[in-house]
This record gives C-alpha cells, sequence and structure tokens, in this order.
C-alpha cells in the first residue's frame, strides 16, 4: 500500500480520538475505555520478549479488552507496543482471541499461556502496516516522535533544530484542513 494513502486512511480512522493532555498510552488506553464503555487492561509480560516473537498482543475477551506488552523495554517502546494494539483494535482488525485455540487455551492469569500464544498472533501485511501507522502518527501527535517532512536526514536535523518543524499540541482533536494536517482544531 502506498504510504500517503495508508498514512490518510489512519488519520480518517483515528479523526476523533483527543490525545490526553499529558499524554501517556496508559491515559489513553483509560480513555478508550471510557469512550467505548468497555474495559481495556493493560497487561506486562511477566519475560522479555525474544527476537522474532511479538513484543504484544491484544487479545478481545467477553467482557474485556486486553492489550500485553514487553513492560522490560525501554518506556518509549513500551508507549510504541501499546499503542500499535490499540491500531489493531481502533481498526477493528480481527483480535488474537478469535482463534478458537487462543480462547478455549489462554488463561490470562497465567503468563505461560500468555507467552504460548504468542507464535499463534497472526495479522496481514496491511494489518500490521495500519497498526504500526496509527501508532506512529499518535506518537507523532504527543510529540513523542519528530513527524515526517520534505526534509530527511541531515537537513531534517538542522530543520528541527532551527524550530522549523510543525507541530501539533497534545490534547487537540484530530483536524486535517485545507492541507495544513496538524492544524488546531
Amino acid at each position: 500500500m502506498r504510504w500517503n494513502r495508508l498514512r490518510g486512511r489512519c488519520q480518517k480512522v483515528i479523526s476523533g480520538i483527543t490525545l490526553p493532555d499529558p499524554f501517556s498510552a496508559q491515559e489513553l488506553c483509560a480513555q478508550l475505555a471510557r469512550e467505548r464503555r468497555r474495559p481495556l487492561e493493560l497487561m506486562p509480560f511477566p519475560t522479555p520478549t525474544v527476537p522474532g516473537m511479538p513484543s504484544g498482543m491484544w487479545l478481545l475477551a467477553d467482557r474485556a479488552d486486553y492489550v500485553f506488552y514487553d513492560a522490560r523495554t525501554s518506556p518509549l517502546h513500551q508507549e510504541h507496543i501499546i499503542v500499535h494494539e490499540i491500531g489493531h483494535m481502533v481498526c477493528g482488525h480481527r483480535s488474537a482471541a478469535s482463534d478458537r485455540w487462543l480462547s478455549r487455551r489462554v488463561d490470562l492469569a497465567d503468563p505461560e499461556a500468555v507467552r504460548a500464544a504468542l507464535p499463534r498472533i497472526q495479522y496481514s501485511d496491511t494489518q500490521e502496516q495500519e497498526a504500526e501507522m496509527i501508532a506512529t502518527l499518535i506518537l507523532e501527535a504527543a510529540g513523542r516522535v519528530p513527524a515526517p517532512t520534505l526534509l530527511s536526514g541531515v537537513l531534517g536535523g538542522l530543520e528541527s533544530a532551527m524550530g522549523l518543524r510543525g507541530a501539533r499540541h497534545q490534547g487537540d482533536p484530530w483536524r486535517r484542513e485545507q492541507g495544513d494536517p496538524w492544524r488546531r482544531g
């Protein structure tokens, strides 16, 4: 999928989300739980994830949503993992719990059962691209990562150092109007 089209589509998906101010992935989850009137619980994995294994997982259960994440990585990476899983949720992707094996065998209180479920989680490349783009857009808007510009590399670093990058302010709702993607609404 073309990057600009993916970015535009994902911006539409999250257009109604107002970011908490100050931003945290935990507060975003709490806000989404209130808005959806459905519990959304964050669950750290008991051990660090290993290469080749997912570092996060979203489970849609009967009474709540669960987002598992690697809690033994950097705080920014933890936020990215959590918001990536939120991306799957807000896009309406198939949850890991859609797998009948998982829905029958995963005991949320048993870390090893959750760990055993990880290799069974498979999203399409398009779904992964969407979740990754949503995580990126939210973290850009929250000021956690820089937004892309026409300049990159050394020139992009100079642009940022000179304060020339436009920024969206925390807590602003998503709005895209007349060519200015970060115009305050």
